[in-house]
């Protein structure tokens, strides 16, 4: 490991908080870590760590070196990424973001379109329900439902969408007709919840086209969204969804959308994010390659749900 590379490696350690955690992401021994970081320290004749058992912390020359790291970092990647624009078939490797089931159910299948026609692309993959942080961690492209808080990032809309509410024929059968918000409310139903977050509360309009919200009665809280779809087929209960999380269950019977004349609110618009507007091309030629998959203008997964542009306040945008 050169200079440079030790230099970036300090960042990493700053930005990870630990040695352990840095080495547990190369694969190798935190002693090894540990040893690069000591030998840094020899090559500048300076500390730039105060290391306790439990704690890292900087020295005043730490915070210059980790200061002049993170320049570094970014000359690297905006130099590889201009570099990248020259090359007569895009290479080299793509990291990207998304939240775990739109990435398993279109990601994953424009990554396997985009590799028979780039096969110099290496790709990395990282599904996960959080907010990345794409400069830290060095990711090309990620995809959020919302446009980003962050104004440094550039976005791009892949599609909206839109929600809907579900039951199984036997939930139906077992509860009767939900025709009203009390039922809708008071009946048993599956939410989506994390730590930190409880999404049980749907926006919709009312009769004076005024904002207005419903809350379910929770009856079943899972952290996977995939399982918020299984356990309405299941007929225990029903849930709120959106059209994308949807795949052949209400085409094949399973589920049935109910409340069907309320205008409910999106649930958001899917964005692909990345961090430099003069992007590489492999960057542009994958957001090409998915939009080809989740359809140019409405997306694949409304197709799902007969008759949708007439369901729950129709296509328009509220």
């Amino acid at each position: 490991m050169d200079f440079s590379s030790r230099l970036l490696l300090l960042l990493d350690v700053v930005e990870q908080g630990s040695f352990t955690q840095v080495a547990e992401q190369r694969h190798v021994d935190r002693s090894v870590i540990s040893k690069h970081i000591g030998r840094l320290e020899a090559e500048l004749g300076v500390r730039l760590l105060n290391r306790t058992t439990r704690s890292l912390s900087l020295t005043a020359a730490g915070k210059e070196m980790v200061h002049q790291a993170q320049q570094l970092r970014t000359l690297l990647n905006d130099t590889h990424r201009l570099a990248q624009n020259y090359h007569a078939e895009p290479r080299g490797r793509l990291r990207i973001s998304s939240h775990t089931m739109f990435g398993r159910q279109y990601v994953q299948a424009a990554i396997a379109r985009f590799q028979q026609h780039y096969p110099e692309v290496e790709i990395e993959l990282r599904l996960e329900d959080r907010v990345v942080d794409m400069v830290k961690e060095a990711v090309d492209i990620g995809f959020r439902i919302g446009k980003p808080k962050n104004s440094t990032l550039i976005s791009r809309k892949i599609a909206r969408c839109r929600m809907l509410i579900v039951a199984s024929p036997a939930f139906i059968a077992r509860h009767g007709d939900i025709t009203t918000l009390a039922q809708l409310e008071s009946l048993p139903a599956t939410i989506y919840a994390a730590p930190g977050l409880r999404v049980d509360k749907f926006g919709y309009l009312d009769g004076d086209n005024q904002p207005q919200t419903f809350q379910l009665n929770a009856a079943y809280l899972v952290n996977d969204v995939e399982m918020v779809i299984k356990s309405a087929v299941a007929g225990n209960t029903l849930a709120v969804v959106t059209a994308q999380m949807m795949q052949n269950e209400i085409l094949d019977g399973q589920l049935v959308p109910i409340m069907t004349d309320l205008t409910l609110d999106d649930f958001g618009t899917v964005y692909a994010v990345y961090p430099h507007r003069d992007a590489p091309i492999k960057t542009k030629l994958f957001l090409d390659t998915l939009k080809e998959i989740v359809g140019q203008e409405a997306p694949v997964w409304d197709s799902y749900i007969p008759a949708f542009d007439t369901l729950y306040g129709g296509g328009n945008p509220l």
